[in-house]
């Protein structure tokens, strides 16, 4: 017997500052020619964070967005009841390029970050999250699958609460993109975005879509280049609007899946009258041909 799955909340911080309220109308517009826009390293306390890299720092980040948002303290998540999906494209360039740059003597200290996992191990460490535990390497398409991964988990009760969290960073490899200009739209930008899955009476589906959503084009404008972090930078631009069908699309080296979210509950948005209250279920992921 499987339960129904809402999105509770997803919290941001792009290149263009903290929370949706950042966004520009028209992120191209508002670039005024700049090709990427980066995120400040975030400032935290201790010695573990010293010696973090800067997308670890906009994980931890992204995650304290979240709690925000929904009114939740890091003990709220922590244990081995809360599943972690990360998904990054880019995410871990800089750090293995800090690496081949290093001098010798530096390697030991930044080997261990060329890992994707060290996003999600130093999250998993500061909120103290010792459930399930998934990574995606990819774009949006890997991103709509950790949310069906994520949706999975929490249907079957195998937890009780998912984040799917996803962070890009570009700056250490602008160079690299800029030869590559023609696979990426223009302004990249960095960003960190987490949402949080809890059990309720949602139904999530994933199929291929024909083309990009309307909300994932609005989130798109305002927003830039985000990879990874796209489709839930579009969720969270619709739970803002108390929206209860929600529809985001991510594509990703000529794949495109769309998100098809039904009877969404959020603690942000209003409730609906007569809603219907019964379980829903989440669907299979259809892939296209190889």
């Amino acid at each position: 017997m499987t339960r129904g799955v809402d999105l509770e909340a997803v919290g941001v911080v792009s290149g263009w500052g903290e929370g949706l309220e950042a966004l520009p109308a028209d992120a191209a517009s508002a670039a005024a020619g700049r090709t990427t826009l980066a995120i400040e390293r975030p400032s935290f306390a201790g010695e573990r964070f010293r010696r973090a890299t800067r997308e670890c720092l906009l994980g931890v980040a992204a995650v304290h967005a979240l709690l925000a948002k929904t009114g939740r303290s890091a003990a709220d998540i922590a244990g081995d009841r809360t599943a972690l999906l990360y998904v990054t494209a880019a995410g871990y360039g800089a750090s293995n390029r800090a690496f081949v740059d290093a001098a010798p003597t530096a390697g030991t200290l930044h080997f261990p970050y060329t890992a994707p996992s060290a996003v999600p191990a130093e999250v998993a460490i500061e909120f103290g999250l010792t459930g399930a535990y998934v990574i995606f390497v990819g774009g949006a398409t890997s991103t709509i699958e950790a949310l069906a991964q994520a949706a999975r988990l929490v249907a079957r009760g195998e937890c009780e609460r998912a984040l799917v969290l996803a962070v890009e960073t570009f700056r250490e490899c602008e160079d690299l993109h800029a030869r590559g200009r023609w696979l990426l739209r223009r302004p990249l930008v960095e960003a960190a975005a987490c949402a949080l899955l809890v059990p309720g009476s949602g139904r999530l589906t994933v199929t291929v879509a024909a083309a990009a959503s309307e909300l994932t084009g609005h989130a798109r404008r305002r927003t830039g280049e985000t990879l990874a972090c796209e489709p839930l930078i579009a969720l969270a631009l619709g739970v803002e609007t108390g929206d209860d069908r929600l529809h985001v699309t991510g594509e990703w080296r000529g794949r495109r899946l769309g998100l098809q979210w039904h009877q969404i509950s959020s603690r942000s948005a209003p409730a609906v009258p007569g809603r219907d209250e019964r379980r829903g279920v989440w669907g299979p992921v259809a892939r296209p041909p190889m």
